[in-house]
């Protein structure tokens, strides 16, 4: 009896799949798989590893950029402090930095005493001290400020070096305080026979070389001391001192200026002060007691 056509596919079907299924072509089938499969684990692997690696890249290269542009702007905000730092100190000055340098204020001598060597800033090739101008501004502002707590009637000024003579006295006919220039009466202070005699409260002392004897007496008397001060000085015996240069007449001229300025302001003394060039020109520094 002939086979139907549906056995006969059915049979050539199943002997097909016999033929794909033999343990042969099963062993290589998984081997294929695991090949594939490996060869595509690798692969991602691979890329995976790149890709890794492409991002460390990327990750340092975008950390070192980042360093770069906060230490420019660490540098750049640390330079624009400072600039705003100075300029603050310069709008806080008693005068414009430049007219410090020009009176040559800030020019010490090559001896420095240990009383001064804090406010040395350098020592110049010629082996000249250099004072740190900012503090020599701050020290006029202290000397200013202590002056004033003091009636005019109670100081004295005294200034034997000659350059200092004229604006030294002007310096007295604006505040009212007594000056001595070319010689101070020795014992003034301290002689009651004397005939004139008188107390203060205050002595300025422009050079405690120069001016020693008008120191010895003051301190004598235990009384104030307002020093001003050069590298050379010893400030013991002060009270209060001014760092400045005290052998030039531009210099001392600069002091007394600003002394003046300070003390009628701060007594509301109305006086006619002549401008700065007045006080520092190459004046004939002569003048009378």
């Amino acid at each position: 009896m002939p086979r139907k056509k549906s056995e006969e596919k059915s049979e050539k079907i199943e002997k097909k799949v016999k033929i794909k299924t033999t343990p042969e072509k099963e062993v290589e089938g998984k081997e294929l798989e695991k090949v594939a499969e490996e060869e595509s684990l690798k692969t991602e692997k691979k890329d995976s590893l790149e890709r890794k690696n492409e991002l460390e890249e990327k990750k340092k290269e975008v950390l070192q950029k980042a360093k770069k542009l906060k230490e420019k702007i660490d540098v750049t905000s640390s330079e624009d402090l400072k600039e705003e730092v100075k300029s603050e100190k310069k709008k806080d000055m008693l005068i414009p930095l430049d007219d410090y340098v020009k009176t040559g204020i800030y020019l010490g001598t090559r001896v420095v005493t240990p009383s001064m060597k804090q406010y040395v800033y350098r020592r110049r090739a010629d082996g000249l001290a250099i004072f740190n101008t900012d503090l020599i501004d701050q020290k006029i502002k202290e000397g200013i400020e202590y002056l004033s707590k003091f009636d005019a009637k109670d100081i004295i000024l005294v200034c034997k070096r000659q350059v200092g003579w004229r604006t030294a006295l002007k310096f007295g006919e604006l505040t009212g305080i007594r000056v001595f220039t070319k010689k101070y009466p020795a014992g003034i202070l301290t002689n009651i026979k004397l005939k004139d005699f008188f107390e203060n409260e205050l002595s300025i002392i422009a050079d405690s070389w120069l001016d020693k004897n008008a120191l010895k007496d003051t301190l004598d008397v235990k009384k104030k001391v307002l020093m001003i001060c050069g590298t050379n000085n010893f400030a013991q015996g002060a009270d209060k001192i001014i760092i400045g240069n005290n052998k030039s007449g531009k210099s001392l001229g600069l002091i007394f200026y600003l002394l003046a300025r300070g003390y009628c302001k701060a007594k509301e003394i109305k006086a006619e002060i002549p401008e700065l060039d007045w006080w520092i020109s190459e004046e004939d520094n002569f003048g009378e007691d």
